[in-house]
């Protein structure tokens, strides 16, 4: 169904409008976000992220699409009961495509890079055997 499309993920149908709002994502990464990106941009494990990459109708916040590995940086909002829901069914479709979704608090980031960097690091090595 996403063949078609820049790197075979993007549902063609919401494409358009997500384009425009992972461009902004890019523009204003989170401090979080930052921090890992500069970590995974050059990670010596040899594997090439993306970051506020495309995936069926929804952004990641970064992927690896050789291990089929997401990577979610969630701030505050993200412990609001409403916005807990949204992304338990968020990872169930993109589970459904055949993507593991891997969740950090930004907390997590910033306290305790090294352990939030071997967890990564552990799945997608996992992923790729």
């Amino acid at each position: 169904m996403y063949n078609e499309y820049k790197f075979k993920t993007a549902n063609p149908l919401y494409y358009g409008l997500l384009k425009k709002f992972a461009k902004e994502n890019k523009d204003h990464q989170t401090e979080a976000e930052d921090l890992l990106w500069n970590y995974l941009v050059g990670n010596p494990w040899g594997l090439h992220f993306r970051r506020q990459h495309i995936i069926g109708c929804y952004i990641a916040d970064f992927i690896c699409i050789k291990a089929k590995t997401i990577i979610e940086i969630d701030g505050g909002y993200h412990s609001q009961e409403k916005q807990q829901i949204k992304d338990y069914l968020r990872t169930e479709d993109l589970e459904r495509i055949g993507y593991r979704v891997i969740r950090f608090t930004n907390e997590k980031v910033f306290s305790d890079l090294p352990s939030v960097l071997d967890e990564i690091f552990n799945h997608v090595v996992k992923q790729l055997k």
